[in-house]
């Protein structure tokens, strides 16, 4: 059984991104499913963010080099069926250095796909830089599903149509003609501003389906656990946010068929 591949992007930072890659991949991993947590941003805020140092030399910089395995790089975490690759600031550089290989955005593909077909994991989490770079092409370039992390503000809906232009590409130009939009995640969501309800509306009428239920709400513990190397569900698994991101796993794992290791 091979694993399925979501990918986490939006060329706009700040979105909740790297809080849902954390947060449901330790949520999925607590529903019993075998889950890895790929940290592909330099700034590593999801290796920090589950609990892990940057530490040179980790990261999937070398294995894009063709040095060693990615599944070399597999570290396990505090949590049972949670494994990471971490990242580290030497990622950076591939932004530029992919540039120079032949089929430079496929590269992470192959350098994934031994892990995918192993059997060991059923959730395969890539967490992509806020930009449309080398890194996250590479992560569209090899997952199954796109999972964008929409903020409820008017000015993060404008780049919506962007990385959907790109997935299209992608898809078209032959690149990964298997990817799908997984589904869009509101983020940030607060029920007591009217922005937030009539982003939800107009996304929900223009997308309808593609919308997830669960949204996250906007929360200052979802915003603090980070600091503290934890999950929400570490750091205060009663509140509001880890509520939210066990219905998203609950969610996902019905709607991709995830299974229980």
């Amino acid at each position: 059984m091979s694993a399925t591949i979501f990918t986490i992007a939006n060329q706009k930072g700040g979105v909740g991104k790297t809080t849902t890659a954390i947060n449901l991949s330790v949520a999925l991993a607590r529903r019993g499913i075998p889950t890895l947590l790929i940290d592909l941003d330099p700034q590593a805020n999801a290796t920090s963010g589950i609990g892990h140092q940057k530490i040179p030399g980790k990261s999937l910089y070398g294995v894009l080099h063709g040095e060693g395995k990615a599944e070399d790089r597999i570290v396990e975490t505090s949590e049972k069926n949670l494994f990471l690759i971490p990242s580290e600031v030497d990622l950076a550089a591939i932004e530029m250095e992919l540039n120079q290989k032949p089929d430079y955005l496929v590269q992470l593909r192959r350098c994934l796909e031994p892990i995918r077909n192993s059997g060991k994991f059923h959730a395969i989490i890539l967490d992509c830089p806020p930009a449309l770079g080398m890194i996250s092409m590479n992560g569209l370039a090899s997952a199954d599903y796109l999972i964008i992390a929409l903020q409820c503000e008017y000015l993060a809906m404008e780049g919506l149509s962007q990385i959907l232009n790109v997935l299209e590409q992608i898809r078209t130009a032959g690149i990964n003609d298997k990817i799908k939009l997984g589904g869009i995640l509101m983020t940030m969501y607060d029920i007591r501003t009217n922005l937030s309800r009539q982003v939800v509306t107009e996304v929900r009428n223009h997308f309808s389906k593609d919308v997830f239920d669960t949204m996250i709400p906007r929360s200052v513990r979802l915003a603090e656990a980070p600091s503290f190397g934890q999950s929400i569900f570490q750091y205060d698994a009663q509140s509001s946010g880890a509520v939210a991101y066990e219905a998203l796993a609950k969610e996902m794992a019905k709607r991709f068929s995830l299974k229980k290791g």
